[in-house]
């Protein structure tokens, strides 16, 4: 996939289909949009997605908006879909102001070389979001291009959208985001140095501080599955502060692994929650968070066997 990141970059001298959006999450909704612009590869066109390196929204409010996927998490997920183009078009004044016809020429058109059009019936661009389906509709007569218009996916009478999808998420709904989403919602990033506090426990963790931005379920204890060089492991996660040993200001992911055992510091790994088991607690002692921990394993390791079966 080719990833540019620069208006001054984009020169695509072949004829591309084109969607646009914030796509954090990458969800269901979004993969309607992706399936068409990825058919018209049949055709000769390039596929080639538009999205900002910043939602629009946070930059206007000065607001720091925490996401489903960091953007490296994004174009990870978008080379899996085969798709041939990435725009990762930076928010400045100068885009933020651009009026929609502008827009359309000027970077759909005269630098993106858009012959296809593929957005959702939501769809609003250029200055103040003025743009809008039917605005692009006028425009793609004008310009003669091909405008495709998709209705919104839907669930239980609700759209489906990065929105709904961090609602459930803040509510610990692991196993409903997985299926809006399409797949497990992750974790990703190095493993760092911890105080070890695992071991001591009979529970050595990998641990990993997620991005600032990144959005985190509720703090508890959750079954997932963890990929690393190239391999697939049960595993049990917990998210939060440490309470009873720690109580640091740094929310971590510590994640123990059934049938592993090595040092992978530096390493990047995969963390996918898959269920939620139950919330962060303080205990009175570190025996009796022992004691909890042991519990935690035997309750995930028959969550996973049942899984398996």
């Amino acid at each position: 996939m080719e990833f540019i990141n620069q208006l001054s970059q984009l020169h695509i001298k072949e004829k591309t289909a084109v969607t646009l959006g914030k796509f954090d999450g990458l969800h269901r909704g979004h993969k309607k949009l992706l399936n068409q612009v990825l058919r018209k590869k049949e055709e000769g066109y390039r596929s080639a997605i538009f999205t900002f390196d910043i939602p629009p929204k946070n930059m206007l409010n000065g607001k720091n908006g925490r996401l489903i996927l960091t953007n490296k998490e994004r174009t990870e997920l978008l080379k899996q879909y085969k798709v041939d183009i990435l725009f990762e078009c930076p928010f400045t004044k100068e885009v933020a102001t651009m009026e929609p016809e502008q827009f359309v020429a000027e970077i759909l058109l005269g630098q993106m070389n858009a012959g296809y059009i593929v957005v959702g019936s939501d769809f609003r661009f250029g200055h103040n979001r003025m743009g809008d389906i039917y605005i692009l509709d006028h425009l793609s007569r004008k310009y003669n291009f091909k405008l495709l218009v998709l209705a919104k996916e839907q669930y239980q009478g609700r759209d489906i959208s990065s929105t709904y999808i961090r609602d459930v998420l803040k509510e610990g709904k692991i196993e409903l985001a997985a299926f809006l989403l399409g797949y497990p919602y992750f974790i990703t990033g190095q493993v760092v140095k911890g105080k070890q506090l695992g071991r001591e426990f009979g529970t050595p963790t990998l641990n990993q501080i997620p991005k600032e931005n990144k959005l985190l379920p509720p703090d508890g204890v959750y079954a997932s599955q963890v990929y690393l060089e190239g391999e697939k492991y049960k595993g049990m996660t917990n998210i939060g502060f440490r309470p009873t040993v720690e109580n640091t200001q740094v929310q971590n992911v510590e994640t123990f692994l059934f049938g592993f055992e090595g040092d992978l510091y530096g390493k990047d790994i995969k963390v996918e929650l898959l269920s939620y088991i139950r919330p962060e607690q303080k205990f009175d002692s570190i025996e009796g968070l022992k004691l909890q921990l042991l519990k935690d394993k035997e309750t995930i390791k028959k969550w996973h066997l049942g899984k398996s079966i």
